[in-house]
Order: C-alpha cells, then sequence, then structure tokens
C-alpha cells in the first residue's frame, strides 16, 4: 500500500533519465509544479528543445545523481533503468521507475487539475488503464459541475 502524497517541488531539482512519451509526460508535469528539471538522454524528443530544462545529451551517469528532490528512470531500456534506480537508491534519493515497480520509491498518479483543485487516482500500479479511466470520469464529472 502506497501513502499518497503531494510534493512542493517549486525550485526543486528534479532529474529524469529518457527523453522519450513517458519523460516527456513527466516532464511536463514537473515543469507544472515548478520544478528545475534536468534531462538526460542521448536522443530526445524534438518537443524537448523548447522547454525550459537543463538537457544533457549524453547517456546516464552514476554522477548525474547529486542533491536532486526526486529522479525519474524513463528510458526505453531496462539495464538504464535499473543502474539509475541503484544509483538513487544508494544516494537515498526517490525514484520513479518507469517500467518497474518493485524498484519504485512512489508511483506517479494520474492526476487531475482543476484550477486549485487536483485529483489523484492511483491502482497502486496493478492497472494504470483503469487509473486513467477513473481520471477521464472524474474530468468529465467535474467539467459539467458549475464553477464556484
Amino acid at each position: 500500500m502506497y501513502y499518497p502524497v503531494f510534493f512542493d517541488l517549486r525550485g526543486k531539482h528534479v532529474l529524469v533519465v529518457g527523453a522519450g512519451k513517458v519523460a516527456l509526460r513527466k516532464v511536463r508535469g514537473l515543469l507544472e509544479a515548478g520544478a528545475a528539471v534536468t534531462v538526460v538522454s542521448p536522443g530526445h524528443l524534438p518537443e524537448f528543445e523548447s522547454l525550459p530544462v537543463v538537457l544533457r545529451r549524453r547517456r546516464f551517469r552514476r554522477s548525474d545523481i547529486g542533491e536532486q528532490a526526486l529522479v525519474f528512470a524513463a528510458t526505453d531500456v531496462r539495464e538504464v533503468n535499473h543502474a539509475v534506480a541503484l544509483a538513487a537508491e544508494a544516494a537515498r534519493i526517490p525514484v520513479n521507475v518507469a517500467d518497474a515497480q518493485k524498484e519504485c520509491a512512489f508511483l506517479v498518479p494520474s492526476r487531475i487539475r482543476k484550477g486549485n483543485l487536483q485529483v489523484a487516482v492511483s491502482t497502486g500500479g496493478e492497472s494504470p488503464k483503469l487509473a486513467v479511466e477513473l481520471r477521464k470520469r472524474i474530468e468529465e464529472v467535474l467539467s459539467a459541475a458549475p464553477r464556484t
């Protein structure tokens, strides 16, 4: 069982290893929360060029782990994600590993935001599709609700 929490990441350093679709989704959410994001990846989607991130165009190095508040491993290479998880764990920094729930110190829920209201939906990693479906239904309810 996971303990739900909302982090204040304003101005906090966050490392994201990987620069594909999954990483892009995570980076956008982190930037929305005010995090100072560094992305490490030898290649990246073009969308990363327009984001206010530090983009290191190279492979992950253990030395990339430093004083971050959080670390995300979001590559499509299992060995790299595992290396990121081990390095973050050794540095006692919470890590989220996109392809291995068992290596995660925390999960990222499916999230809805409407102004200052945020609703997070999680199935503990058991059914991400269900979490997305529930998020969509909640969004429908919120969009139909009168503004207060």
